[in-house]
């Protein structure tokens, strides 16, 4: 979950890395450095914390050089200190390195047996020191590295430089991101393009187990044989615009704001006046939907709530079976694939590192096809699936998902509204469900209106440790994803339940200074929603309800508080609903005074299994 830059340049280069780790922070900030090789000397800078903690003490003593790699660390191997901090040297090299190298406890006990003495507890030393002594054996800095990484069990993205040769960067990647940044007299490495749109919109990525080697003027990239092989150059459509925070207090906010536009472009030409417009999942993809017989999705954190929430529309409107699995456990157990299964991977960033195991995985166990809903058009996941759909969230900063969550929900509502059609729903219902999705952007802009009244709300939870949060049907995973959200930033305890499960154990939880968040739209099981919460108002628990405007629940809330949500309809209702839920963790964080888009011991982009 580490964040890399490295550069090779006429220029001095270590403010184009601190600028590039200033992009990258949200995918780790436990601590950073940059090494730079200056007249065949290698210069290091590291520190504990944000990297503007690093920045001050490269400020205080600059380090020249055109050659250099950079970081931003999320620990894995090592606590967070200064030693463990990248890039790390040994002899002649210096590493930066992103994923977890598995072996490395018996190549760091060879190492040792042959003298080498290590200064961190972090898996990534092991690899400069055993590039070091494969170019201490006569190997070429490129020749080190391809040495290395085929001892190497686990996942990496690593950029390499060595003082015998000052003038060029290696790179090499495993299971985690690496692409290279093509300029004019000067080339780069990054693990994000974000950390390359400063300097060039230029981009090459790398497939698995590409090793490349960059200097001023060129940029060559070999398969593990040492064979040299070609990748495309692609153009970029990132902005730096769109990684600024603008007018906003914090990334969080700008993403909860961006969600109608965000929505809009994800179903813009993919659906019309007529319904889900054809091939939107990639051409020819109409006889595998159609062939579809049910849906195993996969997926973590907000994504798996997304996943939740599309298993109660395909099962309704396409009656097709759906299973929903965290990813990290669906790896490590043998599922049963029931014939014509298609598997479905969704992602924020494409380069999870479960998610894309699991995707890995589902190719041995017999699946129909795969299908990735993503935001990242280059990513691993996107590349390696047979059908994609890009979710166009645009650049998501803040650790804690928002827009990435309710476009995921697009792309699924489109993917429910096309199995729903290839499957037997009727026409009336289809278009009317069309209609509906068709009105989600504008619905989420009018949920956005209800900041006033959510900052109000937020007071009330600056002193609570704990939170319920309950819902029913289709919104209990909203309600998931409103107790997820609120334990992220705001560091509130705050567990969700489908609200009949009250009875069965939390409803022991719950007193006066039990905050209970209910979302509660118009539906079949409204009713039994509102019996839910008679049984928290009968136990004194502050009940916080967000409703839209069924009969009989002005009063629901008793001595709590009711806001009223214009769902727009039960299809979209999810997404709707959502929006509050998002704005109250923000507005919660912001008033306890944590950091809302670095929250502690956390990180956006999470490549580590």
């Amino acid at each position: 979950m580490c964040g890399i830059v490295a550069a090779v340049a006429q220029r001095d280069v270590a403010p184009l890395l601190i600028a590039g780790l200033k992009a990258l922070e949200y995918r780790g900030y436990d601590s950073s450095g940059v090494a730079v090789l200056d007249r065949g000397t290698i210069r290091r800078v590291r520190a504990k914390g944000k990297v503007r903690e690093m920045e001050a003490l490269y400020l205080a003593d600059p380090l020249p050089g055109g050659t250099g790699i950079a970081h931003t660390r999320w620990a894995t191997h090592g606590v967070p200190n200064e030693a463990n901090a990248h890039p790390h040297i040994a002899g002649r090299v210096a590493i930066v390195h992103n994923g977890i190298i598995e072996n490395y406890v018996s190549l760091r006990a060879e190492l040792q047996a042959g003298g080498h003495v290590f200064t961190s507890e972090t898996d990534t030393e092991v690899m400069a020191a055993l590039i070091d002594r494969h170019i201490g054996q006569g190997m070429k800095l490129r020749e080190a590295v391809l040495a290395t990484v085929r001892e190497l069990e686990g996942a990496y993205a690593i950029a390499v430089i060595s003082s015998d040769e000052p003038d060029r960067v290696v790179g090499a990647r495993r299971g985690a991101p690496l692409l290279v940044g093509v300029g004019i007299g000067e080339n780069f490495l990054g693990s994000d393009a974000q950390a390359l749109i400063q300097v060039t919109n230029r981009m090459i990525y790398l497939d698995e187990d590409d090793v490349v080697e960059i200097t001023r003027d060129s940029v060559q990239v070999y398969g593990l044989d040492g064979m040299p092989v070609e990748r495309a150059v692609h153009e970029s459509e990132l902005s730096t615009d769109a990684v600024e925070r603008g007018e906003y207090r914090h990334y969080m906010q700008k993403e909860i704001f961006e969600q109608p536009r965000a929505v809009a472009d994800t179903l813009e030409a993919r659906i019309g006046p007529h319904g889900v417009l054809p091939n939107i999942f990639g051409i020819d993809s109409g006889a595998l939907l159609q062939a579809t017989r049910g849906l195993h999705i996969v997926a973590c954190g907000t994504s798996y709530h997304a996943g939740l929430v599309a298993k109660y529309w395909i099962e309704e409107y396409a009656r097709l079976p759906v299973a929903v699995e965290v990813a990290s456990e669906y790896r490590y157990r043998e599922t049963v694939v029931p014939e014509g299964t298609l598997f479905v991977a969704i992602s924020q960033s494409g380069e999870t590192a479960d998610t894309l195991a699991a995707m890995r995985e589902s190719r041995r166990r017999g699946y129909l096809g795969t299908l990735a809903i993503c935001n990242v058009p280059e990513s691993s996941v996107v590349r390696e699936a047979d059908l994609k759909l890009m979710t166009r969230a645009g650049p998501e900063i803040g650790v804690a998902s928002t827009k990435a969550f309710t476009t995921q929900l697009a792309g699924l509502a489109l993917l429910t509204l096309e199995l729903a059609r290839r499957h037997g729903l009727d026409d009336d219902r289809y278009a009317a469900l069309c209609a509906e999705l068709q009105r989600l952007p504008r619905a989420i802009g009018e949920a956005l209106q209800m900041e006033p009244a959510i900052i109000e709300l937020a007071a009330d939870f600056i002193q609570r440790q704990h939170a319920l949060f309950l819902g029913r049907g289709v919104q209990y995973p909203v309600a998931l994803e409103g107790a997820l959200k609120l334990k992220e930033i705001s560091y509130i305890h705050a567990e969700a339940y489908a609200a009949g499960e009250l009875k069965h154990g939390p409803l022991a939880l719950v007193d006066e200074n039990m905050p209970v968040v209910a979302v509660a739209p118009n539906g079949p099981l409204l009713d039994k929603l509102k019996s839910n919460l008679q049984e928290v108002r009968a136990r004194g628990g502050r009940l916080i309800v967000f409703a839209d405007g069924a009969a009989g629940m002005d009063d629901m809330a008793g001595s709590g508080t009711m806001l009223r949500v214009e769902s727009g309809g039960s299809f979209i209702a999810p997404a709707v609903f959502t929006v509050p839920l998002q704005l109250l963790a923000y507005h919660v964080a912001v008033l306890r005074g944590t950091d809302v888009d670095q929250p502690r011991n956390l990180a956006k982009s999470v490549t580590v299994e």
